[in-house]
Protein backbone atom coordinates (compact mmCIF):
# COMPACT_ATOMS: atom_id res chain seq x y z
CA UNK A 1 0.00 0.00 0.00
CA UNK A 2 1.32 3.45 -0.91
CA UNK A 3 1.18 5.17 2.47
CA UNK A 4 4.84 6.24 2.50
CA UNK A 5 4.52 10.03 2.58
CA UNK A 6 1.57 10.05 4.95
CA UNK A 7 3.30 7.61 7.31
CA UNK A 8 6.53 9.58 7.22
CA UNK A 9 4.62 12.75 8.09
CA UNK A 10 2.94 11.07 11.06
CA UNK A 11 6.26 9.73 12.31
CA UNK A 12 7.98 13.12 11.98
CA UNK A 13 5.10 14.69 13.92
CA UNK A 14 5.79 12.05 16.58
CA UNK A 15 9.46 13.07 16.57
CA UNK A 16 8.48 16.68 17.28
CA UNK A 17 6.16 15.59 20.08
CA UNK A 18 9.04 13.64 21.62
CA UNK A 19 11.30 16.69 21.31
CA UNK A 20 8.80 18.85 23.18
CA UNK A 21 8.28 16.21 25.87
CA UNK A 22 12.06 16.15 26.37
CA UNK A 23 12.05 19.95 26.56
CA UNK A 24 9.31 19.93 29.20
CA UNK A 25 11.16 17.25 31.14
CA UNK A 26 14.32 19.35 31.13
CA UNK A 27 12.25 22.34 32.24
CA UNK A 28 10.80 20.33 35.13
CA UNK A 29 14.21 18.98 36.18
CA UNK A 30 15.81 22.44 36.22
CA UNK A 31 13.02 24.27 38.05
CA UNK A 32 12.73 26.78 39.64
CA UNK A 33 13.87 29.77 37.56
CA UNK A 34 14.79 27.62 34.58
CA UNK A 35 15.97 29.31 31.41
CA UNK A 36 13.86 26.71 29.60
CA UNK A 37 10.81 28.79 30.51
CA UNK A 38 11.76 31.16 27.68
CA UNK A 39 9.57 30.81 24.58
CA UNK A 40 12.51 31.86 22.43
CA UNK A 41 14.63 28.91 23.58
CA UNK A 42 11.67 26.59 23.00
CA UNK A 43 11.09 28.00 19.50
CA UNK A 44 14.77 27.72 18.56
CA UNK A 45 14.83 24.13 19.86
CA UNK A 46 11.99 23.20 17.50
CA UNK A 47 13.55 25.03 14.54
CA UNK A 48 16.88 23.31 15.25
CA UNK A 49 15.31 19.93 14.64
CA UNK A 50 14.79 20.64 10.92
CA UNK A 51 18.33 19.53 9.84
CA UNK A 52 17.87 16.26 11.74
CA UNK A 53 14.54 15.68 9.99
CA UNK A 54 16.17 16.27 6.60
CA UNK A 55 19.11 13.97 7.38
CA UNK A 56 17.53 11.10 9.29
CA UNK A 57 13.76 10.96 8.76
CA UNK A 58 14.18 8.28 6.09
CA UNK A 59 14.59 5.85 8.96
CA UNK A 60 10.79 5.81 9.18
CA UNK A 61 10.61 4.35 5.67
CA UNK A 62 13.41 1.79 6.12
CA UNK A 63 11.78 -1.57 6.70
CA UNK A 64 14.73 -3.84 7.55
CA UNK A 65 16.52 -2.04 10.37
CA UNK A 66 17.89 -3.53 13.60
CA UNK A 67 17.52 -2.08 17.09
CA UNK A 68 21.20 -1.16 17.48
CA UNK A 69 21.11 0.77 14.19
CA UNK A 70 17.95 2.56 15.32
CA UNK A 71 19.66 3.61 18.56
CA UNK A 72 22.76 4.76 16.67
CA UNK A 73 20.71 6.81 14.20
CA UNK A 74 18.73 8.33 17.10
CA UNK A 75 22.03 9.35 18.70
CA UNK A 76 23.14 11.07 15.50
CA UNK A 77 19.78 12.80 15.08
CA UNK A 78 19.62 14.10 18.65
CA UNK A 79 23.30 15.17 18.53
CA UNK A 80 22.69 17.20 15.36
CA UNK A 81 19.59 18.83 16.87
CA UNK A 82 21.36 19.82 20.09
CA UNK A 83 24.45 21.07 18.20
CA UNK A 84 22.35 23.25 15.85
CA UNK A 85 20.31 24.52 18.80
CA UNK A 86 23.40 25.56 20.77
CA UNK A 87 24.96 27.11 17.67
CA UNK A 88 21.88 29.26 17.04
CA UNK A 89 21.75 30.36 20.68
CA UNK A 90 25.42 31.31 20.47
CA UNK A 91 25.03 33.16 17.16
CA UNK A 92 22.13 35.27 18.41
CA UNK A 93 23.69 35.63 21.86
CA UNK A 94 20.25 35.24 23.41
CA UNK A 95 20.64 33.25 26.59
CA UNK A 96 23.14 31.36 28.68
CA UNK A 97 21.51 27.93 28.82
CA UNK A 98 23.99 26.35 31.23
CA UNK A 99 25.88 23.07 30.93
CA UNK A 100 23.65 21.14 33.36
CA UNK A 101 20.41 22.17 31.66
CA UNK A 102 21.80 21.40 28.22
CA UNK A 103 23.04 17.98 29.35
CA UNK A 104 19.69 17.05 30.89
CA UNK A 105 17.84 18.11 27.76
CA UNK A 106 20.23 16.27 25.41
CA UNK A 107 20.10 13.02 27.39
CA UNK A 108 16.32 13.18 27.79
CA UNK A 109 15.81 13.82 24.09
CA UNK A 110 18.08 10.95 23.03
CA UNK A 111 16.50 8.43 25.39
CA UNK A 112 12.93 9.42 24.47
CA UNK A 113 13.69 9.56 20.72
CA UNK A 114 15.29 6.09 20.81
CA UNK A 115 12.34 4.69 22.76
CA UNK A 116 9.84 6.30 20.37
CA UNK A 117 11.58 5.00 17.27
CA UNK A 118 11.91 1.47 18.68
CA UNK A 119 8.31 1.30 19.93
CA UNK A 120 6.89 2.82 16.75
CA UNK A 121 8.79 0.29 14.65
CA UNK A 122 7.38 -2.51 16.82
CA UNK A 123 3.87 -1.13 16.26
CA UNK A 124 4.46 -0.85 12.51
CA UNK A 125 5.70 -4.43 12.32
CA UNK A 126 2.54 -5.58 14.08
CA UNK A 127 0.39 -3.62 11.61
CA UNK A 128 2.29 -5.09 8.68
CA UNK A 129 1.77 -8.61 9.98
CA UNK A 130 -1.94 -7.79 9.99
CA UNK A 131 -1.75 -6.90 6.28
CA UNK A 132 -1.38 -3.11 6.42
CA UNK A 133 1.36 -0.85 5.05
CA UNK A 134 2.97 -3.47 2.85
CA UNK A 135 5.01 -3.10 -0.34
CA UNK A 136 4.08 -5.12 -3.41
CA UNK A 137 7.29 -6.58 -4.78
CA UNK A 138 8.49 -8.82 -7.59
CA UNK A 139 11.85 -10.51 -8.09
CA UNK A 140 13.31 -10.77 -11.58
CA UNK A 141 15.64 -13.76 -11.57
CA UNK A 142 15.19 -17.00 -9.69
CA UNK A 143 18.79 -18.17 -9.43
CA UNK A 144 21.00 -18.07 -6.34
CA UNK A 145 20.92 -14.28 -5.90
CA UNK A 146 17.19 -14.09 -6.55
CA UNK A 147 16.53 -16.83 -4.01
CA UNK A 148 18.60 -14.92 -1.44
CA UNK A 149 16.50 -11.82 -2.06
CA UNK A 150 13.31 -13.86 -1.69
CA UNK A 151 14.57 -15.36 1.57
CA UNK A 152 15.33 -11.90 3.01
CA UNK A 153 11.98 -10.45 1.92
CA UNK A 154 10.06 -13.34 3.45
CA UNK A 155 12.16 -13.74 6.59
CA UNK A 156 9.79 -11.58 8.66
CA UNK A 157 6.22 -10.56 7.80
CA UNK A 158 6.79 -7.46 9.91
CA UNK A 159 9.03 -6.02 7.20
CA UNK A 160 5.90 -5.53 5.14
CA UNK A 161 6.97 -7.01 1.79
CA UNK A 162 4.32 -8.87 -0.20
CA UNK A 163 6.01 -10.95 -2.88
CA UNK A 164 3.63 -10.89 -5.83
CA UNK A 165 5.71 -12.97 -8.22
CA UNK A 166 9.04 -14.23 -9.52
CA UNK A 167 10.11 -13.87 -13.16
CA UNK A 168 13.03 -15.45 -14.97
CA UNK A 169 14.50 -15.85 -18.44
CA UNK A 170 13.53 -19.52 -18.25
CA UNK A 171 10.59 -19.95 -15.84
CA UNK A 172 10.51 -23.73 -16.35
CA UNK A 173 13.78 -24.02 -14.44
CA UNK A 174 12.11 -22.55 -11.36
CA UNK A 175 9.89 -25.56 -10.70
CA UNK A 176 9.83 -26.35 -7.01
CA UNK A 177 10.35 -22.72 -5.97
CA UNK A 178 8.03 -21.99 -3.02
CA UNK A 179 7.36 -18.44 -4.24
CA UNK A 180 4.84 -17.84 -7.07
CA UNK A 181 6.46 -18.02 -10.53
CA UNK A 182 4.48 -15.68 -12.81
CA UNK A 183 6.30 -15.94 -16.10
CA UNK A 184 9.28 -14.75 -18.12
CA UNK A 185 11.01 -11.36 -18.11
CA UNK A 186 8.81 -10.36 -21.06
CA UNK A 187 5.75 -10.61 -18.81
CA UNK A 188 7.06 -8.12 -16.23
CA UNK A 189 5.77 -4.81 -17.73
CA UNK A 190 2.13 -5.92 -17.92
CA UNK A 191 2.28 -7.57 -14.48
CA UNK A 192 3.73 -4.42 -12.88
CA UNK A 193 0.98 -2.32 -14.44
CA UNK A 194 -1.89 -4.66 -13.52
CA UNK A 195 -0.77 -5.19 -9.91
CA UNK A 196 0.59 -1.72 -9.04
CA UNK A 197 3.97 -3.09 -8.01
CA UNK A 198 6.01 -0.91 -5.63
CA UNK A 199 9.48 -2.48 -5.95
CA UNK A 200 11.19 -4.45 -8.73
CA UNK A 201 14.22 -6.44 -7.55
CA UNK A 202 16.43 -7.26 -10.52
CA UNK A 203 18.98 -10.06 -9.91
CA UNK A 204 19.92 -11.12 -13.45
CA UNK A 205 23.04 -10.21 -15.38
CA UNK A 206 23.40 -6.43 -15.72
CA UNK A 207 25.26 -6.86 -19.00
CA UNK A 208 21.90 -7.42 -20.68
CA UNK A 209 21.59 -3.66 -21.09
CA UNK A 210 18.43 -3.74 -23.17
CA UNK A 211 16.48 -5.72 -20.55
CA UNK A 212 17.74 -3.54 -17.69
CA UNK A 213 16.92 -0.35 -19.60
CA UNK A 214 13.41 -1.61 -20.45
CA UNK A 215 12.59 -2.63 -16.87
CA UNK A 216 13.97 0.63 -15.45
CA UNK A 217 11.68 2.51 -17.86
CA UNK A 218 8.74 0.37 -16.70
CA UNK A 219 9.60 1.22 -13.09
CA UNK A 220 9.67 4.95 -13.92
CA UNK A 221 6.37 4.82 -15.78
CA UNK A 222 4.63 2.89 -12.99
CA UNK A 223 6.25 4.89 -10.12
CA UNK A 224 7.95 1.78 -8.80
CA UNK A 225 11.42 1.48 -7.29
CA UNK A 226 13.99 -0.44 -9.33
CA UNK A 227 16.56 -2.22 -7.15
CA UNK A 228 19.51 -3.98 -8.75
CA UNK A 229 21.03 -6.74 -6.60
CA UNK A 230 24.37 -7.81 -8.12
CA UNK A 231 25.18 -11.51 -8.13
CA UNK A 232 28.78 -10.90 -7.07
CA UNK A 233 27.66 -10.58 -3.44
CA UNK A 234 28.13 -14.32 -3.02
CA UNK A 235 31.87 -13.85 -3.57
CA UNK A 236 32.49 -10.22 -2.61
CA UNK A 237 30.29 -10.15 0.46
CA UNK A 238 30.63 -7.43 3.06
CA UNK A 239 30.46 -3.65 3.14
CA UNK A 240 31.45 -1.54 0.12
CA UNK A 241 31.59 2.17 -0.47
CA UNK A 242 31.69 4.02 -3.75
CA UNK A 243 35.14 5.30 -4.74
CA UNK A 244 37.02 5.88 -7.98
CA UNK A 245 40.17 5.00 -9.87
CA UNK A 246 40.84 8.19 -11.78
CA UNK A 247 37.60 8.81 -13.65
CA UNK A 248 36.40 5.22 -13.28
CA UNK A 249 33.83 4.37 -10.58
CA UNK A 250 34.89 1.62 -8.19
CA UNK A 251 33.68 -0.17 -5.08
CA UNK A 252 36.05 -0.36 -2.12
CA UNK A 253 35.59 -3.26 0.27
CA UNK A 254 35.47 -2.51 4.00
CA UNK A 255 35.64 -5.68 6.06
CA UNK A 256 34.69 -3.98 9.31
CA UNK A 257 33.90 -0.52 10.69
CA UNK A 258 36.61 -1.27 13.28
CA UNK A 259 39.22 -0.56 10.61
CA UNK A 260 38.57 3.09 11.44
CA UNK A 261 40.67 4.44 14.30
CA UNK A 262 37.79 6.36 15.89
CA UNK A 263 35.67 3.20 16.08
CA UNK A 264 38.51 1.26 17.68
CA UNK A 265 38.86 4.03 20.25
CA UNK A 266 35.11 3.98 20.98
CA UNK A 267 35.19 0.22 21.45
CA UNK A 268 38.24 0.43 23.72
CA UNK A 269 36.60 3.11 25.87
CA UNK A 270 33.50 0.91 26.14
CA UNK A 271 35.68 -2.04 27.19
CA UNK A 272 37.34 0.00 29.92
CA UNK A 273 34.04 1.48 31.10
CA UNK A 274 32.70 -2.04 31.60
CA UNK A 275 35.80 -3.88 32.83
CA UNK A 276 37.26 -1.37 35.31
CA UNK A 277 34.11 -0.95 37.47
CA UNK A 278 33.56 -4.71 37.38
CA UNK A 279 37.13 -5.50 38.45
CA UNK A 280 36.88 -2.98 41.30
CA UNK A 281 33.93 -4.88 42.80
CA UNK A 282 35.05 -8.32 41.57
CA UNK A 283 36.45 -9.49 44.95
CA UNK A 284 32.83 -9.86 46.10
CA UNK A 285 32.49 -12.68 43.55
CA UNK A 286 36.08 -13.81 43.05
CA UNK A 287 36.97 -14.54 46.68
CA UNK A 288 34.00 -16.86 47.46
CA UNK A 289 34.44 -18.63 44.10
CA UNK A 290 38.19 -19.09 44.69
CA UNK A 291 37.59 -20.52 48.17
CA UNK A 292 34.91 -22.88 46.83
CA UNK A 293 37.19 -24.14 44.04
CA UNK A 294 40.01 -24.82 46.52
CA UNK A 295 37.69 -26.62 48.93
CA UNK A 296 36.05 -28.88 46.33
CA UNK A 297 38.99 -30.02 44.16
CA UNK A 298 42.76 -30.10 43.97
CA UNK A 299 44.53 -27.69 41.66
CA UNK A 300 44.86 -23.97 40.93
CA UNK A 301 41.98 -21.49 41.15
CA UNK A 302 42.53 -20.12 37.65
CA UNK A 303 42.77 -22.09 34.45
CA UNK A 304 45.19 -20.53 31.96
CA UNK A 305 45.14 -21.56 28.33
CA UNK A 306 46.67 -20.29 25.12
CA UNK A 307 44.03 -19.03 22.70
CA UNK A 308 44.17 -17.44 19.25
CA UNK A 309 43.58 -13.70 19.36
CA UNK A 310 43.79 -10.54 17.28
CA UNK A 311 45.52 -11.09 13.92
CA UNK A 312 46.10 -14.74 14.87
CA UNK A 313 48.46 -13.94 17.75
CA UNK A 314 48.40 -16.29 20.73
CA UNK A 315 47.61 -14.99 24.21
CA UNK A 316 46.91 -16.46 27.64
CA UNK A 317 43.19 -16.56 28.42
CA UNK A 318 42.06 -16.69 32.07
CA UNK A 319 39.09 -18.64 33.46
CA UNK A 320 38.07 -20.12 36.77
CA UNK A 321 39.05 -23.79 36.81
CA UNK A 322 35.97 -25.96 36.32
CA UNK A 323 37.62 -29.33 35.72
CA UNK A 324 39.92 -31.70 37.49
CA UNK A 325 43.50 -31.23 36.37
CA UNK A 326 43.90 -33.34 33.20
CA UNK A 327 46.22 -33.78 30.23
CA UNK A 328 43.54 -33.12 27.58
CA UNK A 329 42.50 -29.63 28.65
CA UNK A 330 44.32 -27.94 25.76
CA UNK A 331 42.95 -30.16 23.01
CA UNK A 332 39.55 -31.64 23.93
CA UNK A 333 36.40 -29.50 24.27
CA UNK A 334 34.11 -29.93 27.24
CA UNK A 335 30.97 -31.99 26.64
CA UNK A 336 27.58 -31.98 28.35
CA UNK A 337 28.31 -34.82 30.77
CA UNK A 338 32.09 -34.48 30.75
CA UNK A 339 33.54 -36.59 33.60
CA UNK A 340 36.42 -34.13 33.94
CA UNK A 341 34.08 -31.41 35.27
CA UNK A 342 33.64 -30.88 38.98
CA UNK A 343 30.17 -30.34 40.45
CA UNK A 344 31.07 -26.74 41.24
CA UNK A 345 32.60 -26.36 37.78
CA UNK A 346 29.37 -27.46 36.15
CA UNK A 347 27.53 -24.67 37.98
CA UNK A 348 30.22 -22.11 37.10
CA UNK A 349 29.93 -23.02 33.43
CA UNK A 350 26.13 -22.94 33.32
CA UNK A 351 26.08 -19.53 35.04
CA UNK A 352 29.04 -18.21 32.95
CA UNK A 353 30.85 -17.23 36.16
CA UNK A 354 33.89 -19.17 34.94
CA UNK A 355 34.38 -16.55 32.19
CA UNK A 356 34.59 -13.54 34.55
CA UNK A 357 38.41 -13.57 34.99
CA UNK A 358 38.61 -12.68 31.30
CA UNK A 359 37.85 -9.10 32.32
CA UNK A 360 41.56 -9.05 33.22
CA UNK A 361 42.26 -9.92 29.57
CA UNK A 362 40.02 -7.01 28.55
CA UNK A 363 41.88 -4.63 30.87
CA UNK A 364 45.24 -5.80 29.51
CA UNK A 365 43.98 -5.29 25.97
CA UNK A 366 44.21 -8.72 24.37
CA UNK A 367 40.42 -9.23 24.56
CA UNK A 368 37.29 -7.13 24.26
CA UNK A 369 34.01 -7.38 26.16
CA UNK A 370 32.23 -8.29 22.90
CA UNK A 371 33.74 -10.12 19.97
CA UNK A 372 34.22 -13.60 18.48
CA UNK A 373 35.02 -16.10 21.23
CA UNK A 374 38.72 -17.08 21.26
CA UNK A 375 39.33 -20.73 20.43
CA UNK A 376 42.06 -23.11 21.46
CA UNK A 377 45.14 -22.95 19.24
CA UNK A 378 44.59 -26.57 18.16
CA UNK A 379 41.04 -25.76 17.05
CA UNK A 380 42.22 -22.73 15.11
CA UNK A 381 44.65 -24.93 13.19
CA UNK A 382 41.92 -27.50 12.53
CA UNK A 383 39.01 -25.26 11.53
CA UNK A 384 41.03 -22.74 9.52
CA UNK A 385 41.50 -25.52 6.97
CA UNK A 386 37.88 -26.74 7.03
CA UNK A 387 35.97 -23.42 7.09
CA UNK A 388 36.70 -20.77 4.45
CA UNK A 389 36.13 -17.60 6.47
CA UNK A 390 37.30 -18.94 9.80
CA UNK A 391 40.37 -16.69 10.07
CA UNK A 392 38.24 -13.58 9.40
CA UNK A 393 37.23 -13.92 13.07
CA UNK A 394 40.70 -12.76 14.04
CA UNK A 395 40.44 -9.40 12.28
CA UNK A 396 39.09 -8.00 15.58
CA UNK A 397 39.87 -8.74 19.22
CA UNK A 398 38.16 -11.81 20.67
CA UNK A 399 35.44 -11.22 23.22
CA UNK A 400 34.06 -12.55 26.49
CA UNK A 401 30.73 -12.83 24.72
CA UNK A 402 29.68 -12.46 21.12
CA UNK A 403 26.89 -12.35 18.54
CA UNK A 404 27.16 -16.09 17.92
CA UNK A 405 26.80 -16.86 21.63
CA UNK A 406 23.62 -14.80 22.16
CA UNK A 407 22.12 -16.47 19.08
CA UNK A 408 22.49 -19.94 20.57
CA UNK A 409 25.88 -21.03 19.20
CA UNK A 410 27.70 -21.43 22.44
CA UNK A 411 29.51 -24.37 24.02
CA UNK A 412 30.82 -27.45 22.28
CA UNK A 413 30.70 -28.04 18.53
CA UNK A 414 30.14 -31.73 17.86
CA UNK A 415 29.40 -31.16 14.19
CA UNK A 416 31.16 -29.03 11.60
CA UNK A 417 27.95 -27.16 10.73
CA UNK A 418 27.79 -25.81 14.29
CA UNK A 419 31.19 -24.19 13.93
CA UNK A 420 30.25 -22.94 10.45
CA UNK A 421 27.18 -21.20 11.90
CA UNK A 422 29.29 -19.72 14.70
CA UNK A 423 31.74 -18.36 12.13
CA UNK A 424 28.82 -17.00 10.06
CA UNK A 425 27.49 -15.03 13.04
CA UNK A 426 30.97 -13.83 14.01
CA UNK A 427 31.67 -12.55 10.50
CA UNK A 428 28.29 -10.80 10.43
CA UNK A 429 29.18 -9.07 13.72
CA UNK A 430 32.56 -7.96 12.37
CA UNK A 431 30.99 -6.49 9.23
CA UNK A 432 28.10 -4.78 11.00
CA UNK A 433 29.73 -3.56 14.21
CA UNK A 434 28.55 -0.48 16.01
CA UNK A 435 28.74 0.42 19.69
CA UNK A 436 25.02 -0.11 20.23
CA UNK A 437 25.34 -3.64 18.89
CA UNK A 438 27.91 -4.26 21.64
CA UNK A 439 25.51 -2.85 24.25
CA UNK A 440 22.72 -5.06 22.90
CA UNK A 441 24.92 -8.19 23.08
CA UNK A 442 25.97 -7.40 26.66
CA UNK A 443 22.34 -7.12 27.78
CA UNK A 444 21.33 -10.28 25.90
CA UNK A 445 24.25 -12.11 27.54
CA UNK A 446 23.15 -10.99 31.00
CA UNK A 447 19.57 -12.03 30.27
CA UNK A 448 20.65 -15.44 28.98
CA UNK A 449 22.90 -15.99 32.00
CA UNK A 450 20.02 -15.28 34.40
CA UNK A 451 17.68 -17.49 32.39
CA UNK A 452 20.23 -20.27 32.05
CA UNK A 453 21.62 -21.60 28.77
CA UNK A 454 21.24 -25.21 27.69
CA UNK A 455 24.45 -25.06 25.62
CA UNK A 456 26.57 -23.82 28.53
CA UNK A 457 28.58 -26.82 29.64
Amino acid sequence: MRYGRFLRGIMILGDYIVLNIAYLLALWLTMPDSVFESRWIWLIANISFIPSVILYSNIHLTRIFYADRVALTALKSSAVQVAVWLMLLYIFDIFDVGARSCFLYAVSFYILLSAWWLLSRKALKRLRRMGFNYKRTIVVGGRATGREVIRELQSDDGYGYKLMGVFDENPKKLKGLSSPVKGSVEDVPQFVHDNRIDIIYYTLDAEDEETVRRLMLVAEEESADFVYVPSFHRILSGQFHLSSVGNLPALTHNLTPLNLRRNRMIKRVFDLMVSIPFLIVSPIIFIPVAVAIKMTSKGPVFFKQKRTGFHGKEFVCYKFRTMKVNADSDSVQATKDDPRKTKLGDFLRRSSIDELPQFFNVLIGNMSVVGPRPHMVSHTEEYSVLIEKYMVRHSVKPGITGWAQVNGYRGGTKHLWQMEKRVEYDVWYIRNWNIFLDVKIVFLTMFNALRGEKNAY
